[in-house]
């Protein structure tokens, strides 16, 4: 049975296009743990309804019991449904920095993903998730505000500065930046950081696009 378990799960893994690292890492052990199993050491391991789920079978097919891999198998819970389950939204966050004068805005910019408590998120923003993306701070412009390294909850339906004062995500002279705005009476708007060092800038003619409204400033302690 060992020699059948072994093969099953490798032929599993090899469909699935799963390493035995990862392998290792989804089921919780170490990665020696499954070359055992491979190497037939291993047949009896309390592991193996873990890795069978994993692998998206039953205990009984890779112990040779049936031969029907999808014989009262479960399906593997998609990262959506337990998002559901959990009541979590998805969030793009971009790894574009923001700070004095901070990132050419003109580099390509991969998003990456995130998942954050819908319940969390409504205390900021009743925005639709598609319209907020998070994004990293960098220098000390906004000190105490926002320190290098926070995360800001930016939301893209908040695009005209009609208060004055807000913080706002900008792009000014093709660089991003986390600033407070407070429009003039000339239709300006002046470009302030709450670093008291930093003076302040003047906007005029379309210089300035405002990306969306910082809502939100999220903190390691």
């Amino acid at each position: 049975m060992s020699e059948i378990v072994g093969d099953r799960i490798r032929n599993r893994m090899s469909e699935l296009g799963l390493s035995q690292s990862e392998l290792a890492r989804r089921v919780g052990v170490r990665q020696p743990t499954i070359s055992r199993l491979l190497m037939g050491e291993a047949a009896g391991s309390r592991h193996l309804h873990v890795i069978a789920r994993e692998l998206g079978t039953t205990p009984q097919y890779l112990t040779g019991e049936t031969d029907d891999p999808s014989e009262g198998a479960l399906p593997a819970p998609t990262p959506e449904a337990l998002a559901e389950q959990l009541d979590l939204v998805e969030i793009k966050e971009l790894d574009l920095k923001f700070g004095m004068g901070a990132t050419y805005l003109d580099v390509p910019v991969a998003p990456e993903s995130r998942f954050f408590s819908a319940s969390w998120l409504r205390n900021y923003t009743t925005s639709h998730p598609d319209q907020l993306f998070f994004a990293r701070g960098i220098g000390d412009s906004m000190a105490p505000t926002i320190l290098d390294s926070d995360m800001v909850l930016v939301d893209c339906t908040q695009k005209t500065p009609l208060m004055g004062d807000q913080i706002w995500a900008i792009a000014y002279g093709m660089t991003g930046m986390i600033k407070r705005l407070r429009p003039m009476p000339d239709g300006s708007v002046k470009i302030l950081s709450d670093n008291e060092r930093v003076p302040p800038e003047i906007a005029v003619d379309g210089e300035m696009h405002v990306l969306g409204r910082v809502v939100a400033v999220i903190r390691k302690v």
